[in-house]
């Protein structure tokens, strides 16, 4: 709340830009009747996820959890219209508007990304190219319009849950994954799955190490390798994957297939003409020169953007994380000991480097979500089967869709 109130005291004095309602990039609204839909599915998922995670086959249940976490994202976003899933991507700043600059030459395209890049919409200037060229290829491949490039990104990112728990299930056991799946189903980041294309982001980071977990170098390292060709800020979340190998400890073969999976994306496009160094100095200058972001307080969103965090995992994160950072310092010699953990302390470490260097002032809400996922695990540590707080969860989402009218 404090984040809130120091942020509309700096808009009204000019001093926090381009946002109505700092620290999130959106405007306050009030919804009450259409909320029915979010509301019922929310209770429908409290009641029986506790329930499903305790009595289903584990195939059966990543099944289970992955239709309900893009229900649960459709649901909150179908709250603004039947016409909400889509309406993000339609904005005039987002990939599709675009498009039209790549035409019928992607590889003539990518050879002058970086030179031409101040003629693109914003996402376009202040992303890799990786990103527009997969909305290129859904409509090449036929797939038009921009509900389809939606549909991929939510059901994607609500995958990631299944990602997550794959990965918790190797490291930490089945027993602890089960009881993290209904708050990585349930989660309050859900708001930002149906529509922003972070949600994309989040399932290629989460499956990529899914694969290492299992052991699926070559699959893991290809995705792993996409990563910074999606967007330059995901770099850091190759902290998470470095915890599964510290903890997995691979043999050298396995070392050895997953660079060369890793290498697959970043050799393409530098054999295509996109060289990734320079596409991180033209963004930058692009962002400099833009205004608006730029002159976004650092002081302010240093502290602002870590309150935004607590609003993705919600209440029930916030409850359990001083317990967990306790058991982590108790265990400091024995850190094995405390997989879910790590995989938290990985991402919560990547998320403050991007925070203290500056390059995350506001529109955390969607740039977050890669790295807030993986803290929800953290739940588990709660006494099952946890009703009160999954439904606190639940409650936080309900709350900001209906008080908060994002872009995203």
């Amino acid at each position: 709340m404090g984040a809130f109130v120091v942020g509309e005291v700096m808009r009204r004095a000019g001093l926090a830009t381009e946002d109505a309602l700092p620290p999130l990039h959106a405007k306050a609204r009030l919804l009450t009747w259409q909320m029915a839909p979010a509301v019922g599915y929310a209770v429908v998922a409290v009641g029986v996820l506790p329930v499903l995670v305790r009595v289903m086959p584990w195939r059966s249940l990543l099944a289970v959890s992955w239709g309900a976490a893009a229900g649960w994202a459709v649901a909150l976003a179908v709250s603004d219209g039947p016409g909400a899933l889509a309406r993000p991507l339609d904005a005039p700043t987002e990939y599709p508007a675009g498009l039209a600059a790549i035409g019928g030459h992607p590889l003539r395209w990518l050879r002058t990304f970086t030179h031409d890049l101040n003629a693109y919409p914003t996402h376009v200037r202040g992303h890799p190219p990786l990103p527009t060229l997969l909305f290129w290829a859904l409509d090449a491949v036929g797939l038009h319009g921009t509900l389809w490039a939606a549909s991929l990104i939510i059901v994607a990112g609500a995958s990631s849950a299944v990602a997550i728990a794959v990965t918790v299930r190797v490291l930490a056991g089945e027993r602890v994954a089960r009881r993290a799946l209904p708050f990585l189903a349930l989660s309050p980041l859900s708001l930002w799955i149906a529509t922003s294309m972070d949600a994309f982001f989040l399932a290629v980071g989460a499956w990529g190490v899914a694969f290492l977990a299992l052991r699926r170098p070559l699959t893991g390292g290809l995705l792993l390798g996409a990563l910074p060709f999606l967007s330059y800020g995901l770099l850091p979340l190759l902290a998470v994957p470095s915890v599964v190998l510290w903890m997995t400890r691979p043999p050298v073969r396995f070392w050895l297939v997953m660079a060369l999976g890793f290498a697959v994306v970043p050799t393409a496009f530098t054999l295509g003409g996109f060289w990734w160094p320079n596409g991180v100095h033209a963004t930058l200058d692009t962002y400099l020169v833009s205004g608006g972001s730029a002159r976004r307080s650092y002081s302010y969103f240093l502290v602002a953007d870590l309150a935004v965090l607590g609003i993705l995992t919600g209440p029930a994160i916030a409850y359990v994380l001083p317990s967990c950072i306790k058991r982590g310092v108790a265990t400091r010699r024995e850190l094995r000991t405390e997989p879910v953990l790590l995989l938290a302390a990985a991402a919560a470490v990547a998320v403050l480097s991007l925070d203290v260097a500056g390059v995350t002032k506001g529109e955390v809400e969607r740039i977050w979500l890669p790295f807030a996922a993986w803290l929800l695990p953290m739940a588990s540590v709660l006494r099952a089967p946890a009703r009160g707080w999954l439904a606190a969860q639940a409650v936080t989402a309900i709350l900001v869709q209906a008080l908060v009218l994002s872009e995203w």
